[in-house]
């Protein structure tokens, strides 16, 4: 048995300043929420904690269209009025609205994802959290369902360096749909997602015969679920596939996306799962003992979200947490109960057994269509992109120095990238 994991935790507090509107259900506030939360918990003292880096222009252009990555660039709510035509090209409007510092926010979340990935990739740590990444809808050149940028794509794309196969898993209560397309005609990733389908539910796609094509057949796994699904059916089926696909693809790293709206009683969500419930799977990935990059991604019922989330790091950390929430800065949030844990909801569960009986022989059946791990010829490995000499100042001259300071004991994630690429310095040198 190894000693214990070390894991690295990815946070910004500017990432929960930027506000999507009124009316809309994306509330990054829930990011700041969560974190104080861990913090509440103590569970920091048991990790390393990282500022991400802003991810360059550069580097989002892994995957993305250099066009759309300028244009997300330039556009502010006050200019947007000029570009009616970039902004139904790129999809941007009610869904995917432009807004004061979008473009950092997402720099944000991705650098947040890549550093992640490549402390993964220089066995720095076992387990990298980033829960202000997830965000698998977005595609090469169109955001998509509240999703701007692919950190998810990218973080892989990174992964993919140092590991023959990835293997990307998928507990949004939506279909990971970006993430699929971008790995659709590849064997190197699997991709993996339990997600509601059906009732013209977004994104629309995620159907089980979904299932990669060319090189990629067989690679893209999905199981689609109705309304009402419980813990006990969820995490049954979550096992018994998970299980067989790691023993039939074996993965030398695995990238799971936490989404929490598929929590019962998410604003959006029309599931039934629990906390324990969504925390079982991630607690049954980590037993796997390979390297883990986990993310958050959709939940759209703040306070539940913060309190899965935190469940789920005390998981990662092997730490029982106690139901009553400690105070802290958003405690009036978890009012009346100040509990973590969150009742079962009581949509009717509409998923038979027979049903998931014949999605889970449906998954079986693509399974054994591989016959074992595929044999990938590993090149040369290239190096880690990094731009050591950038100025931030000068590109933020508006940079909220105060969300800084407060924030001044988070380590940030620049320096192990000095120079050639310099792994020397480790936590304990800092």
């Amino acid at each position: 048995m190894k000693s214990k994991d070390k894991i690295a935790y990815f946070y910004d507090g500017d990432v929960g300043n930027v506000y999507f509107g009124p009316n809309h259900p994306m509330k990054p506030h829930r990011l700041c929420m969560t974190h104080h939360l861990v913090l509440s918990y103590d569970l920091h003292k048991k990790m390393e904690i990282y500022r991400p880096h802003k991810a360059y222009p550069v580097e989002l252009a892994q995957f993305h269209t250099t066009d759309y990555i300028e244009f997300l660039h330039r556009i502010t709510p006050d200019t947007q009025h000029l570009f009616s035509g970039e902004l139904a090209k790129y999809n941007l409007g009610e869904d995917c609205p432009v807004f004061e510092n979008l473009f950092e926010f997402c720099q944000i979340y991705a650098g947040g994802t890549i550093d992640a990935a490549r402390r993964l990739n220089n066995q720095l740590c076992d387990i990298a959290i980033n829960w202000a990444g997830g965000l698998h809808h977005a595609k090469k050149c169109e955001a998509s369902g509240f999703c701007y940028i692919n950190d998810l794509v990218l973080g892989i794309l990174e992964l993919l360096k140092y590991h023959a196969r990835v293997l990307y898993i998928d507990i949004d209560v939506h279909h990971g749909d970006g993430v699929e397309e971008a790995f659709y005609f590849t064997d190197r990733v699997m991709t993996v997602s339990f997600h509601k389908f059906g009732d013209l539910f977004f994104p629309g796609t995620g159907d089980v015969k979904e299932i990669g094509e060319r090189e990629g057949k067989f690679y893209s796994i999905n199981v689609p679920l109705k309304d009402g699904i419980d813990d006990t059916s969820f995490t049954r089926l979550f096992k018994t596939i998970i299980a067989k696909v790691v023993d039939t693809y074996q993965p030398g790293v695995i990238v799971l996306q936490c989404g929490a709206d598929s929590l019962a009683g998410d604003r959006l969500g029309c599931f039934n799962l629990s906390i324990d419930g969504h925390a079982e799977c991630v607690r049954f990935v980590k037993k796997f003992n390979l390297p883990l990059l986990v993310t958050g991604g959709g939940g759209y019922t703040k306070e539940n979200v913060a309190r899965c989330w935190t469940v789920e790091t005390g998981v990662l950390l092997d730490t029982e947490l106690p139901n009553e929430i400690p105070d802290n800065e958003y405690i009036k949030y978890f009012a009346p109960e100040y509990s973590l844990r969150i009742p079962n909801g009581h949509i009717e569960n509409l998923n038979s057994k027979s049903y998931l009986t014949t999605i889970k022989m449906q998954v079986m059946e693509n399974l054994r269509s591989i016959q074992h791990a595929p044999g990938v010829q590993m090149q040369e490995v290239p190096p880690d992109f990094y731009i050591p000499d950038f100025d931030e100042d000068e590109q933020n001259p508006d940079e909220r120095i105060n969300q800084h300071a407060q924030d001044k004991q988070i380590q940030r994630d620049d320096e192990y990238y000095e120079g050639d690429n310099d792994n020397d310095h480790t936590m304990e040198d800092v």
